[in-house]
């Protein structure tokens, strides 16, 4: 694990390279580019930048609108406003049509920190994965992160993409490492017990195995960057090796990755299940290592868990 970056950075960093080679990426922001980082973008192509203000549910009628003419739309804000606010905007007027239009949340989860819980978005995933034809990213790290703001932009269809303000290890910094939407990445092989956890929290739950298997539990890592379609084959695989499957996530446990998990394990048996993540709370204030230390998410707090279940 190399140096820490936001995720958030990454995005504005990677709408950057695509606007360098694709014309036709527009990015619409409400009034929060500088936290979003699509300043970045707006600072190398003023013309294709679209401040909408305070005005979420607008953007999106926008976006949609941009889409009909053959530009792919970027529209970001904070993850409980793009989500949240404009709900209905991006299930009527960008789901239902099914259109190119992509979706960047960023200030996602509890590590928005002091902001505290009206700014904590722990509903997103849940939210945009129970829209039909969605697709729901939530990348782990930078390498990650620009890795699909690219798949999205060449993937024909609404995405949803979940971004962090907090600066997060690097871990995917391998020359063999490949993204791909739908496709989750074996972490670490292990027998005793799976750990399947996405954004934030997989590099927590690399370092949880490393205290695990000193401990004599041997996890398998997995790191599932794509919700929605999720790797059902990757799953079901690893859930049937080990027998117990532990879910981790910077989200609540109804409607997020656990969610989407547990269905799957569920209609196809062979294995037992706990999921990390907030329990049913709203956040707090405090700083993001203060948060996921309470909330029993970070390293510390998922080795807890995973032994415990075991």
């Amino acid at each position: 694990m190399s140096d820490k970056i936001a995720t958030r950075e990454s995005y504005g960093n990677a709408l950057v390279e695509l606007g360098k080679v694709n014309d036709k990426v527009y990015v619409l922001d409400a009034d929060l580019a500088g936290a979003t980082k699509t300043g970045i973008f707006k600072k190398a192509f003023p013309d294709r930048h679209i401040d909408c203000g305070i005005a979420e549910c607008n953007m999106m009628g926008i976006a949609a609108g941009l889409s009909t003419t053959g530009l792919i739309p970027f529209c970001s804000s904070f993850a409980m406003f793009a989500t949240g606010r404009a709900y209905e905007q991006v299930r009527n007027s960008i789901g239902y049509p099914h259109l190119n239009v992509k979706i960047g949340g960023t200030h996602a989860g509890i590590t928005v920190g002091e902001d505290g819980a009206s700014h904590q978005c722990n509903e997103d995933i849940a939210l945009m994965r129970n829209i039909p034809g969605m697709v729901v990213i939530c990348p782990s790290d930078d390498i990650e992160a620009r890795a699909c703001v690219k798949a999205a932009a060449e993937y024909v269809g609404p995405v949803y993409m979940r971004f962090g303000r907090a600066a997060v290890p690097v871990i995917n910094d391998r020359p063999d490492y490949k993204f791909e939407i739908g496709k989750g990445v074996l972490l670490k092989e292990g027998k005793d017990v799976t750990i399947i956890a996405t954004g934030v929290c997989v590099s927590g739950s690399l370092e949880a195995a490393k205290a695990l298997a000193a401990e004599g539990i041997d996890a398998e890592v997995i790191n599932i960057h794509t919700i929605k379609p999720l790797d059902k084959e990757l799953v079901l695989a690893s859930a049937k090796k080990t027998g117990k499957v532990v879910t981790v996530e910077e989200h609540s446990v109804i409607g997020g990755l656990g969610s989407a998990v547990a269905d799957v394990i569920a209609e196809n048996g062979g294995a037992v299940l706990k999921k990390l993540g907030m329990q049913d709370v709203f956040g707090e204030s405090g700083t993001a290592a203060e948060l996921l230390h309470k909330y029993k998410l970070d390293a510390e707090g998922i080795a807890e868990g995973v032994k415990s279940f075991v």
